[in-house]
Order: C-alpha cells, then sequence, then structure tokens
C-alpha cells in the first residue's frame, strides 16, 4: 500500500502521522497490524478535522486505502472479526514491547529498542479501534512512551540510562524525530512521573525471537532473528483436578472473555510464542470450570 498515495497530511492532522508511517513500515511484515494503524489514524483524523477541505481530502484518500486493503485481505479473520483483529494488534504490541523492556533491562540501549518502545505504544494507541484500553495497556503505553524518550534523550547528551523503571519526579522529554528518515524517536512534552511502583512485566520472558523493528534502509529484515527455544510455563496442576464448585453458571460476558482468552491464544501461535499462548489457554479452561479468573 504506497503511502504516495496520499496527498500531504494537513497540519491540523500532525498527531496522526506517526501511525500512519508505522502503518506504512509494516504493510509488507505485518498488513493487519498495518490496515488496522490506519483505521485508527482515519477515526482520530475524523475527530480532529473532517470539514476542511484539505483534512477532508486526506481523510478521503486515506478511507480509500483502506477500502482496498479490506478486499485484499478480506479472506483474513484478523481483518474481518474485531476481537480477532484486536489479539493480533495487543500480541503484536506486547512483543514489541517486551523486547525492548528486555534490551533496557539488559542494559542495552540503542536505536533499535528505542523505537520499538515508541513503536509498541503507538500500537497501543491503536487497541482504541477496539474499545477502551485495559489498565495494564494504558500503563503499558505510558511507560514505553516515557522510556523512549528518556533513553533517547540520554543517547544524545551523552548519558547513560538507567535501565528499568526509575523515580524521576517532576521531569519531561522532548525527543525530535531526526533528519534523513532516521529510527529515532517522536514524543513531544511526555510527563513523568515516578515509575518505582509501577508494576512492568520483566523482560527476561521476552522471546528470543521477538520482531524488532528494525532501521531504515539497512537492509536487515526480522527474519535474520532466529528462534531459540524458550521458557514453558509449567500447566497449573490444580486445573487438572478442577472441579467446579456446584452448579457453575456462565454469564455471556464469561463466554466472551474465555472466546478472547483462547483468540489470544492463537494469535500468539502465529508468532510461535508458546508461552503466551499457554498462559492465555490457562485462563480460559479456569474461568469455564470454575466460573472464575
Amino acid at each position: 500500500m504506497a503511502a504516495s498515495a496520499l496527498p500531504p497530511l494537513p497540519p491540523q492532522l500532525k498527531s496522526i502521522q506517526h501511525h500512519l508511517r508505522t502503518a506504512q513500515e509494516l504493510d509488507k511484515r505485518e498488513p493487519v497490524v498495518a490496515y488496522y494503524c490506519r483505521l485508527y489514524a482515519m477515526q482520530t483524523g475524523m475527530k480532529i478535522d473532517s470539514k476542511t477541505p484539505e483534512c477532508r481530502k486526506f481523510l478521503s484518500k486515506l478511507m480509500d486505502q483502506l477500502e482496498a486493503m479490506k478486499k485484499q485481505f478480506g479472506d483474513n479473520e484478523a481483518i474481518t472479526q474485531e476481537i480477532v483483529g484486536s489479539a493480533h494488534v495487543e500480541n503484536y504490541a506486547l512483543k514489541m514491547f517486551l523486547y525492548a523492556d528486555n534490551e533496557d533491562r539488559a542494559g542495552q540501549f540503542h536505536k533499535n529498542m528505542i523505537k520499538s518502545f515508541y513503536t509498541a505504544s503507538l500500537l497501543i494507541d491503536v487497541l482504541t479501534v477496539f474499545g477502551e484500553l485495559s489498565e495494564e495497556n494504558a500503563q503499558h503505553r505510558k511507560y514505553a512512551r516515557w522510556k523512549a524518550a528518556y533513553i533517547h534523550n540520554c543517547l544524545k547528551n551523552g548519558e547513560t540510562p538507567q535501565p528499568g523503571p526509575i523515580g524521576l519526579e517532576g521531569e519531561s522529554f522532548d525527543a525530535e524525530r531526526e533528519e534523513a528518515g532516521s529510527s529515532s524517536v517522536h514524543a513531544n512534552n511526555i510527563p513523568t512521573s515516578n515509575y518505582t511502583g509501577v508494576h512492568i512485566p520483566p523482560g527476561a520472558h521476552a522471546p528470543a525471537n521477538t520482531p524488532a523493528e528494525v532501521p531504515h534502509n539497512t537492509g536487515v529484515t526480522s527474519n535474520t532473528i532466529q528462534p531459540t527455544p524458550q521458557n514453558i510455563p509449567l500447566v497449573d496442576p490444580s486445573l487438572y483436578s478442577a472441579q467446579s464448585s456446584g452448579e457453575v453458571r456462565l454469564t455471556p460476558e464469561d463466554f466472551a472473555r474465555a472466546q478472547k482468552y483462547c483468540k489470544y491464544a492463537g494469535s500468539a501461535l502465529q508468532y510461535e510464542d508458546v508461552s503466551t499462548a499457554v498462559q492465555n489457554l490457562q485462563k480460559a479452561l479456569k474461568l469455564l470450570i470454575t466460573g472464575r479468573e
């Protein structure tokens, strides 16, 4: 899907430019995620300004791109079913986050991990297409965007970033995108707070074959990252002998949540992420057997 098909982005719609750039970067590798990035940009742009001629023209062309993608991938469940699409985008965003978090905690600071943090935050924005963000995802977005700006500024100023969550009360960062299509982060005046008490999952359990973003124009693709053996979580032994306590009455919401966990597991398996698949299947099984999560 050629970005050149779009007219110049009107200044009023500047806030969606990075979601559109992410869509363009993911067109070949992750067309489903690219589709939802454009859908998010479309919906956000409509809320900002759908009346001025230049915005109407731009959003009309963007809508044409979305329709073309929908026809092209019309047989893909992740496009036709929102619950599958939501799981697909969320899993990809989480992989990006865990890759960057893993690098951060290991003290491996570089542009690729900065971009992975920031791209993860953009993809969590995209999840709002499917409804309100979970508290966990909202927290991940805030942390990822802050981390990207913090590490970017440290490296730009010749300072060594502190790995992991740290407390930086009252500071704000302004990391401006560098020239010549670099892979640096763009984040404007992101407020920070004390992240010492924020629970961010340790990156140690991130799969080694996480599809990290790669810098522009390097000719390197995510296929160069070779899979390695994964640490598979132990199956909760209580599930083997779990008995429903009395007559369990599952609500429509319970069935929807169980279905969502199964969809998440299926999407995780597309990335050969057995650990995430097992965890979600266990959640679904526990819910169906006991009526509780």
